[in-house]
């Protein structure tokens, strides 16, 4: 009898991990399973480009993964009980089914944070996943020239989708509103930059504005201003699948399920948690940020820490750290921030068309990397630790047994 494996997500890191654990373990002792709501791979880094009416090429997920060994299942995750052990899905034809592991990886990843606001939900566009990105694609298609667009948010996504519209579209009015200063995480040559490419695209920034309602035709501000908006797109942050707060598992205060080192539940023992859905301490004892930087390298440990106490090997210690933010200024300019290894801004920064070259071949690598799980990695199969193994009969897990580092 296999030990089961199930991976929530088919984002960046849930294919990781079920890509490199079937490089890792044997598939006659294991059996991992990915499900994932959606048969194609989103490049989610690469949503402000599809808002604008660019076409990404397709990753269906049946081809990435055949012949490695995983089984995909196309199905929406509706509630996971930590404590019997099973998944509950729903395909898209509407039957229901429960699956039964032994190991649990959650990868749901994140969504949009409409922060309370009134008015985000009915009125507001979302680049957080392909559905809502291929909407405010429509309603910006069908936009006339010098009508207004608001994006509401000055983080990294903020940043890319308000330089990708303004660049697409120079014809509209765009605004962005930002409740600190622009670029205020970045260093002197960060801001400089983001600002001329800003001051090249027309866009207007209001800085220090709290967006408090959104409506339609409209977004209200926190001193009482009206700011004309046919188009509000909401970029003010993401929040994780609220599935995972739902369970018994120990989660934070966003929801994120609080990891220990290998990513691994600090409550539960067979469950692990990585990328944006987990809660780990980085450099400095800060959490990591919802991030492909962090959430690559995490799904390597995570994968490298089960096969480890599954087949009694080292476990992984590799510390997860940071080296720069790289930034999309529409397509012909970009910015590459240097950081610490805790993630604050240097003085050095990459800028311009470089930058852009070199942001993009970033995004490629990520695709590749995804599109490719198995690839690059030694194959180094063990056979599992006796206790790892379901017995024959009833069926029933006897349980896992904690491995030696």
């Amino acid at each position: 009898m296999q030990h089961r494996i199930i991976v929530l997500g088919a984002g960046y890191t849930g294919a990781t991990v079920a890509g490199r654990l079937a490089r890792r373990l044997r598939s006659d002792e294991v059996a991992v399973t990915l499900v994932n709501a959606e048969p194609d791979f989103v490049e989610r880094v690469r949503m402000h480009q599809l808002v604008v009416g660019r076409d990404l090429r397709p990753r269906p997920l049946d081809a990435m993964f055949a012949g490695t060994g995983v089984a995909l299942r196309i199905a929406r995750v509706t509630g996971v009980d930590t404590d019997r052990g099973t998944v509950a899905v729903t395909d898209a034809d509407g039957r229901s089914e429960e699956l039964e592991y032994d190991t649990l990886v959650y990868a749901l990843g994140s969504g949009r944070d409409d922060h309370a606001v009134p008015g985000v939900a009915e009125h507001a566009h979302d680049i957080a996943s392909r559905p809502g990105a291929l909407r405010l694609r429509e309603r910006l298609a069908g936009l006339a020239a010098g009508r207004p667009v608001v994006v509401v948010g000055g983080g990294l996504t903020g940043v890319e989708a308000v330089t990708e519209i303004a660049e697409a579209r120079p014809d509209l009015d765009v605004t962005l509103a930002v409740r600190g200063g622009l670029g205020d995480r970045l260093s002197d040559r960060g801001r400089r930059h983001l600002r001329a490419v800003f001051d090249g695209l027309g866009i207007t920034v209001r800085e220090h504005t709290a967006v408090t309602r959104v409506e339609a035709g409209r977004v209200r501000t926190g001193d009482g201003e009206d700011l004309p908006a046919d188009v509000t797109v909401w970029t003010a942050g993401f929040a994780v699948h609220p599935i995972a707060r739902a369970t018994t598992l120990e989660v934070g205060e966003s929801g994120q399920i609080v990891v220990d080192r290998t990513m691994r539940s600090v409550s539960h023992p067979d469950v692990y948690a990585v990328g944006d859905a987990a809660l780990a301490t980085g450099p400095g004892d800060k959490p990591l940020r919802m991030s492909c930087a962090s959430g690559t390298p995490a799904a390597w440990q995570t994968a490298d820490a089960i096969a480890a106490r599954l087949t009694g090997g080292k476990l992984p210690d590799i510390p997860i750290r940071y080296f720069n933010q790289c930034v999309s200024l529409g397509r012909a300019q970009g910015l590459i921030q240097y950081v610490t290894a805790d993630d604050r801004s240097v003085g050095a920064a990459l800028t311009g068309r470089f930058a852009a070259l070199y942001k993009e071949l970033v995004c490629k690598g990520a695709a590749w990397s995804v599109a490719h799980p198995t690839l690059g990695v030694p194959v180094r199969r063990r056979r599992l630790l006796p206790g790892n193994i379901r017995e024959d009969g009833a069926g029933e897990p006897v349980g896992t047994v904690e491995a030696s580092a």
